[in-house]
């Protein structure tokens, strides 16, 4: 049996007579990468916004860990990791530093080069983030959700705009802080991201889940109706193509 994670109970967030969130409910398991999927304006930032302790609720639950969100927020500050936006960064200080920074922040004795190698940027430490590309800006961001050693991880959409061979590497990268027992929550519009990575998915719209299983069954259960694409499906698409003739290295300026 699972254990819980994050628990979530009738979750609501109102902006007036808008409602933003309708009443949701999951719960994410320790050691999972969870997905929450949905178009623009369905409601899931403003969801991971209210479990990270950045937004208000309007009304419901939230457990993360253990700790009640309304009498312990800044408990729940300390194991959780939120992808920063590389924007968010210092432009004159190297990788180094602003870890130290961020290390600081967190009042955690880091070793930056450590951390560095295992985003695989220990021959950036020298480098400005401004100076990275959009990959490395990316593995950059993860790093710095780790710093302060955290339970649960928040990815918001993190390889958007990167090339195959990086997005590949991305992929991975989070395979292996789920591997080292971190929970990984990530928000994506891309389906095969979400399909390759996830174990389970919650699929929201206007507010509410409409769905919430593994993608395999949810995939499962939409042949069972008779669902057929109307191309044929191939045991490889274009992007199989294009990293089987280029590789998988990290070839990044």
């Amino acid at each position: 049996m699972s254990n819980v994670i994050i628990s979530v109970k009738d979750l609501v967030k109102t902006y007036g007579d808008f409602k933003a969130v309708k009443s949701i409910s999951f719960d994410v398991n320790e050691g999972e990468i969870f997905g929450l999927l949905g178009p623009n304006g369905a409601g899931k930032s403003t969801t991971l916004e209210i479990i990270e302790t950045l937004r208000t609720k309007t009304s419901g639950k939230i457990n993360v860990a253990g700790y009640d969100l309304d009498s312990h927020p800044s408990e729940i500050k300390k194991i959780i990791g939120v992808q920063l936006q590389t924007s968010g960064f210092y432009p004159g200080l190297n990788l180094v530093e602003l870890i130290k920074m961020f290390s600081g922040l967190y009042n955690r004795d880091v070793n930056p080069i450590e951390l560095l190698t295992k985003v695989n940027l220990a021959d950036k430490a020298k480098s400005k983030s401004k100076e990275l590309s959009g990959g490395q800006k990316q593995r950059f961001s993860i790093a710095t959700t780790l710093i302060n050693k955290p339970k649960i991880i928040f990815l918001d959409e993190p390889t958007t705009g990167l090339d195959p061979q990086a997005r590949r590497n991305l992929w991975d990268l989070i395979r292996e802080i789920r591997a080292s027992g971190t929970t990984v929550i990530i928000t994506t519009h891309y389906m095969d991201e979400a399909e390759q990575l996830c174990d389970r998915i919650a699929i929201m719209d206007q507010g509410k889940i409409i769905k919430l299983d593994s993608p395999d069954k949810m995939i499962d259960e939409l042949v069972e109706t008779g669902f057929e694409r109307p191309k044929q499906v191939k045991s490889a698409n274009l992007e199989d193509v294009f990293i089987h003739l280029t590789g998988r290295e990290i070839r990044e300026e």
